[in-house]
C-alpha cells in the first residue's frame, strides 16, 4: 500500500481513509491479504486530492463517489499539482512528458 500511496501523492493512512469513507472501491487482495491497488485506483486518489482545492467538501466527495472514475487524473484543471517524473537512470532514455 506504501508504494501505491506514495505514487498517488499521499499517505498509507488517507488511503485508507478514502477507502473507509467509501470515496475509493474496496481494493483486491493478495493471497497473503495485503492490499492490491491498481493504476486507476492511483489515478482515483489524486482526483479525490485534488477537488477539495477547487472548492468541494468531503461530503460532496461522497456524494459523487461513484461518479469519480469519469474524471480523468490528466483531465484536472491546469493549475493542479502533478507528481513529478521518477529520475531515470543513466543510460536511459528520458521521460516523456504529457502534452
Amino acid at each position: 500500500m506504501g508504494d501505491a500511496a506514495a505514487a498517488a501523492g499521499t499517505t498509507p493512512r488517507a488511503v485508507r481513509y478514502y477507502e473507509a469513507d467509501g470515496l475509493l472501491p474496496p481494493p483486491g487482495r493478495t493471497s497473503a491479504d495485503r492490499r492490491v491497488h491498481t493504476g486507476k485506483d492511483i489515478v482515483r486518489v489524486r482526483v479525490i486530492r485534488e477537488l477539495p482545492s477547487l472548492g468541494l467538501t468531503v461530503a460532496d466527495l461522497r456524494a459523487c463517489a461513484d461518479r469519480l472514475d469519469l474524471l480523468d487524473g490528466d483531465a484536472l484543471p491546469a493549475g493542479s499539482a502533478r507528481p513529478e517524473p521518477a529520475p531515470t537512470r543513466p543510460g536511459s532514455p528520458p521521460a516523456v512528458s504529457p502534452p
